[in-house]
């Protein structure tokens, strides 16, 4: 059975926007920042769309290993550690990141970001699930705020890296860094200060097993999710860029995108409630799936527009809806491991997915290939989920 909580927090919301800090440093900034750089790095650093790809791969990479490591360091030191090391990882890595145009550091603090942002993610859902747990009847609303935190670290490295590019000019890519490193030490201060701690919720219960089979299907979903939509946040900005937007129209782009990820609590929060099995995502990645695939209709703003804020509402959705399914079907004691489970798969996808769409681009010579693939495995990926039933309880 699942003990209340004798003493739930007195203020969730605030709580989870707090921890949602943890993905806007890990996620929105750590890794997706990346994005808003690469084309400089890719002139300055002579790379080829391999040589680019490789980069958000072996992030991919480190996410995967510390989605691995998550639930033994979890038990081990606790969620609420974990997510605050797993930040502090994050910062340090965008540091690095300034320090040299060297491509094995380089490596090496992308390899860093991702098994940091893993480690706070997978925490930091565990935590925001469990606080959210505390008022059922806005569970699913609370649970997605954390799933925001992404678009506050895109949209606020949107309104500073395109212009910081355009004042210092070509080869500024490390200045970025510099301005992405103070951003985040700015952003994780809140998040060092307040004590988050849910932990008793999940270590009072006993302990449960969880089983990969009976949703295999639903992994695979948010497998080809994971290798879909990375080609999308990697190489879009290069595709405004060759479009010939400038700095305005890449900040805008991806703002947008930011800005879309505050609207999806209200957005989905029916969607996410409508059965425990696979049919939420499935209509959220299919909707993801269209924004990745609307600017192979054409390069007019309006169209590029409204691709961002598709793509965003249901991109920050679709990560929430696999934490409210390991929500709704399994045990509070169950969830770290199931969330992880759920991290892992999606790493594995986007590991393989950058290096592989990045060597399609470099033997076609267009990145319009690149969101062909990217946009097909987003539908598949929602096919997938969409067989995925639910089950029996283990309440």
């Amino acid at each position: 059975m699942r003990a209340p909580d004798p003493s739930p927090p007195a203020h969730p919301a605030r709580l989870i926007l707090i921890l949602s800090l943890a993905p806007t440093i890990g996620l929105g900034i750590g890794r997706f920042a990346y994005s808003l750089v690469l084309p400089d790095m890719r002139d300055a650093l002579g790379w080829s769309y391999s040589a680019a790809g490789f980069m958000n791969t072996i992030n991919a990479a480190g996410y995967l290993a510390g989605a691995l490591a998550a639930s033994k360091l979890i038990g081990r030191y606790g969620l609420s550690a974990a997510v605050r090391w797993g930040t502090l990882a994050c910062v340090l890595s965008l540091a690095l990141s300034a320090l040299s145009g060297n491509f094995v550091v380089l490596s090496v603090a992308r390899l860093l970001v991702g098994i940091g942002a893993a480690l706070a993610f997978v925490s930091g859902a565990a935590l925001a699930a469990t606080i959210a747990q505390s008022r059922p009847a806005r569970a699913d609303f609370l649970l997605s705020l954390f799933y925001a935190g992404p678009g506050l670290g895109i949209l606020s490295s949107g309104l500073i890296a395109p212009f910081v590019l355009q004042a210092f000019g070509p080869g500024s890519w490390w200045i970025v860094w510099w301005a992405m490193t103070l951003l985040s030490l700015v952003m994780i201060v809140p998040l060092l200060l307040t004590a988050v701690d849910a932990n008793a919720g999940i270590a009072a219960a006993a302990p449960a097993n969880f089983a990969v089979s009976p949703i295999l299907i639903y992994l695979t979903g948010y497998f080809l999710f994971g290798a879909g939509y990375i080609a999308y946040m990697t190489f879009m900005i290069a595709y405004v860029r060759d479009a010939g937007g400038g700095a305005a129209a890449q900040s805008a782009f991806w703002s947008l995108i930011g800005v879309s990820a505050f609207v999806t609590p209200w957005v989905w929060r029916r969607v996410l409630a409508l059965d425990r099995g696979g049919l939420s995502t499935a209509i959220i990645l299919g909707v993801n799936a269209l924004g990745a695939a609307l600017p192979l209709f054409g390069h007019s703003p309006a169209l590029l527009a409204v691709s961002a804020l598709v793509f965003g509402v249901a991109f920050f959705a679709v990560v929430g809806s696999t934490t409210a399914f390991v929500r709704l079907n399994y045990p509070p004691s169950a969830w770290p491991k199931g969330i992880a489970a759920m991290t892992i798969a999606f790493g594995i996808g986007q590991t393989l997915g950058p290096i592989a769409v990045g060597a399609v681009t470099d033997a076609m010579g267009s990145l319009s290939y690149a969101l062909n693939v990217s946009a097909a495995m987003l539908a598949v990926g929602a096919m997938a989920a969409a067989f995925q039933g639910r089950l029996v309880s283990r309440e």
